[in-house]
């Protein structure tokens, strides 16, 4: 269920500029933000390549892409 949320007019400024190049809507940029942002909080010591790298993957398990990993 969609719950308004007041945030800054700075922010709502940034994100529209950044949806437009990653060509996501505002609120989905926010909310990629927002992902990103809850992850790195819950893994301190991750870089943020690698939990956008983690969160592609979940992606991609959701819509049924997966391969056994291969090592080395």
């Amino acid at each position: 269920m969609p719950t308004a949320v007041r945030i800054s007019e700075e922010l709502v400024n940034e994100a529209k500029k950044i949806s437009k190049i990653d060509r996501r809507s505002l609120t989905g940029q926010i909310e990629h933000w927002a992902r990103i942002g809850k992850c790195a909080e819950e893994n301190p010591d991750l870089t943020y390549d690698l939990i956008k790298e983690i969160l592609i993957g979940i992606e991609e398990l959701k819509q049924g892409e997966k391969s056994a990993y291969q090592f080395g």
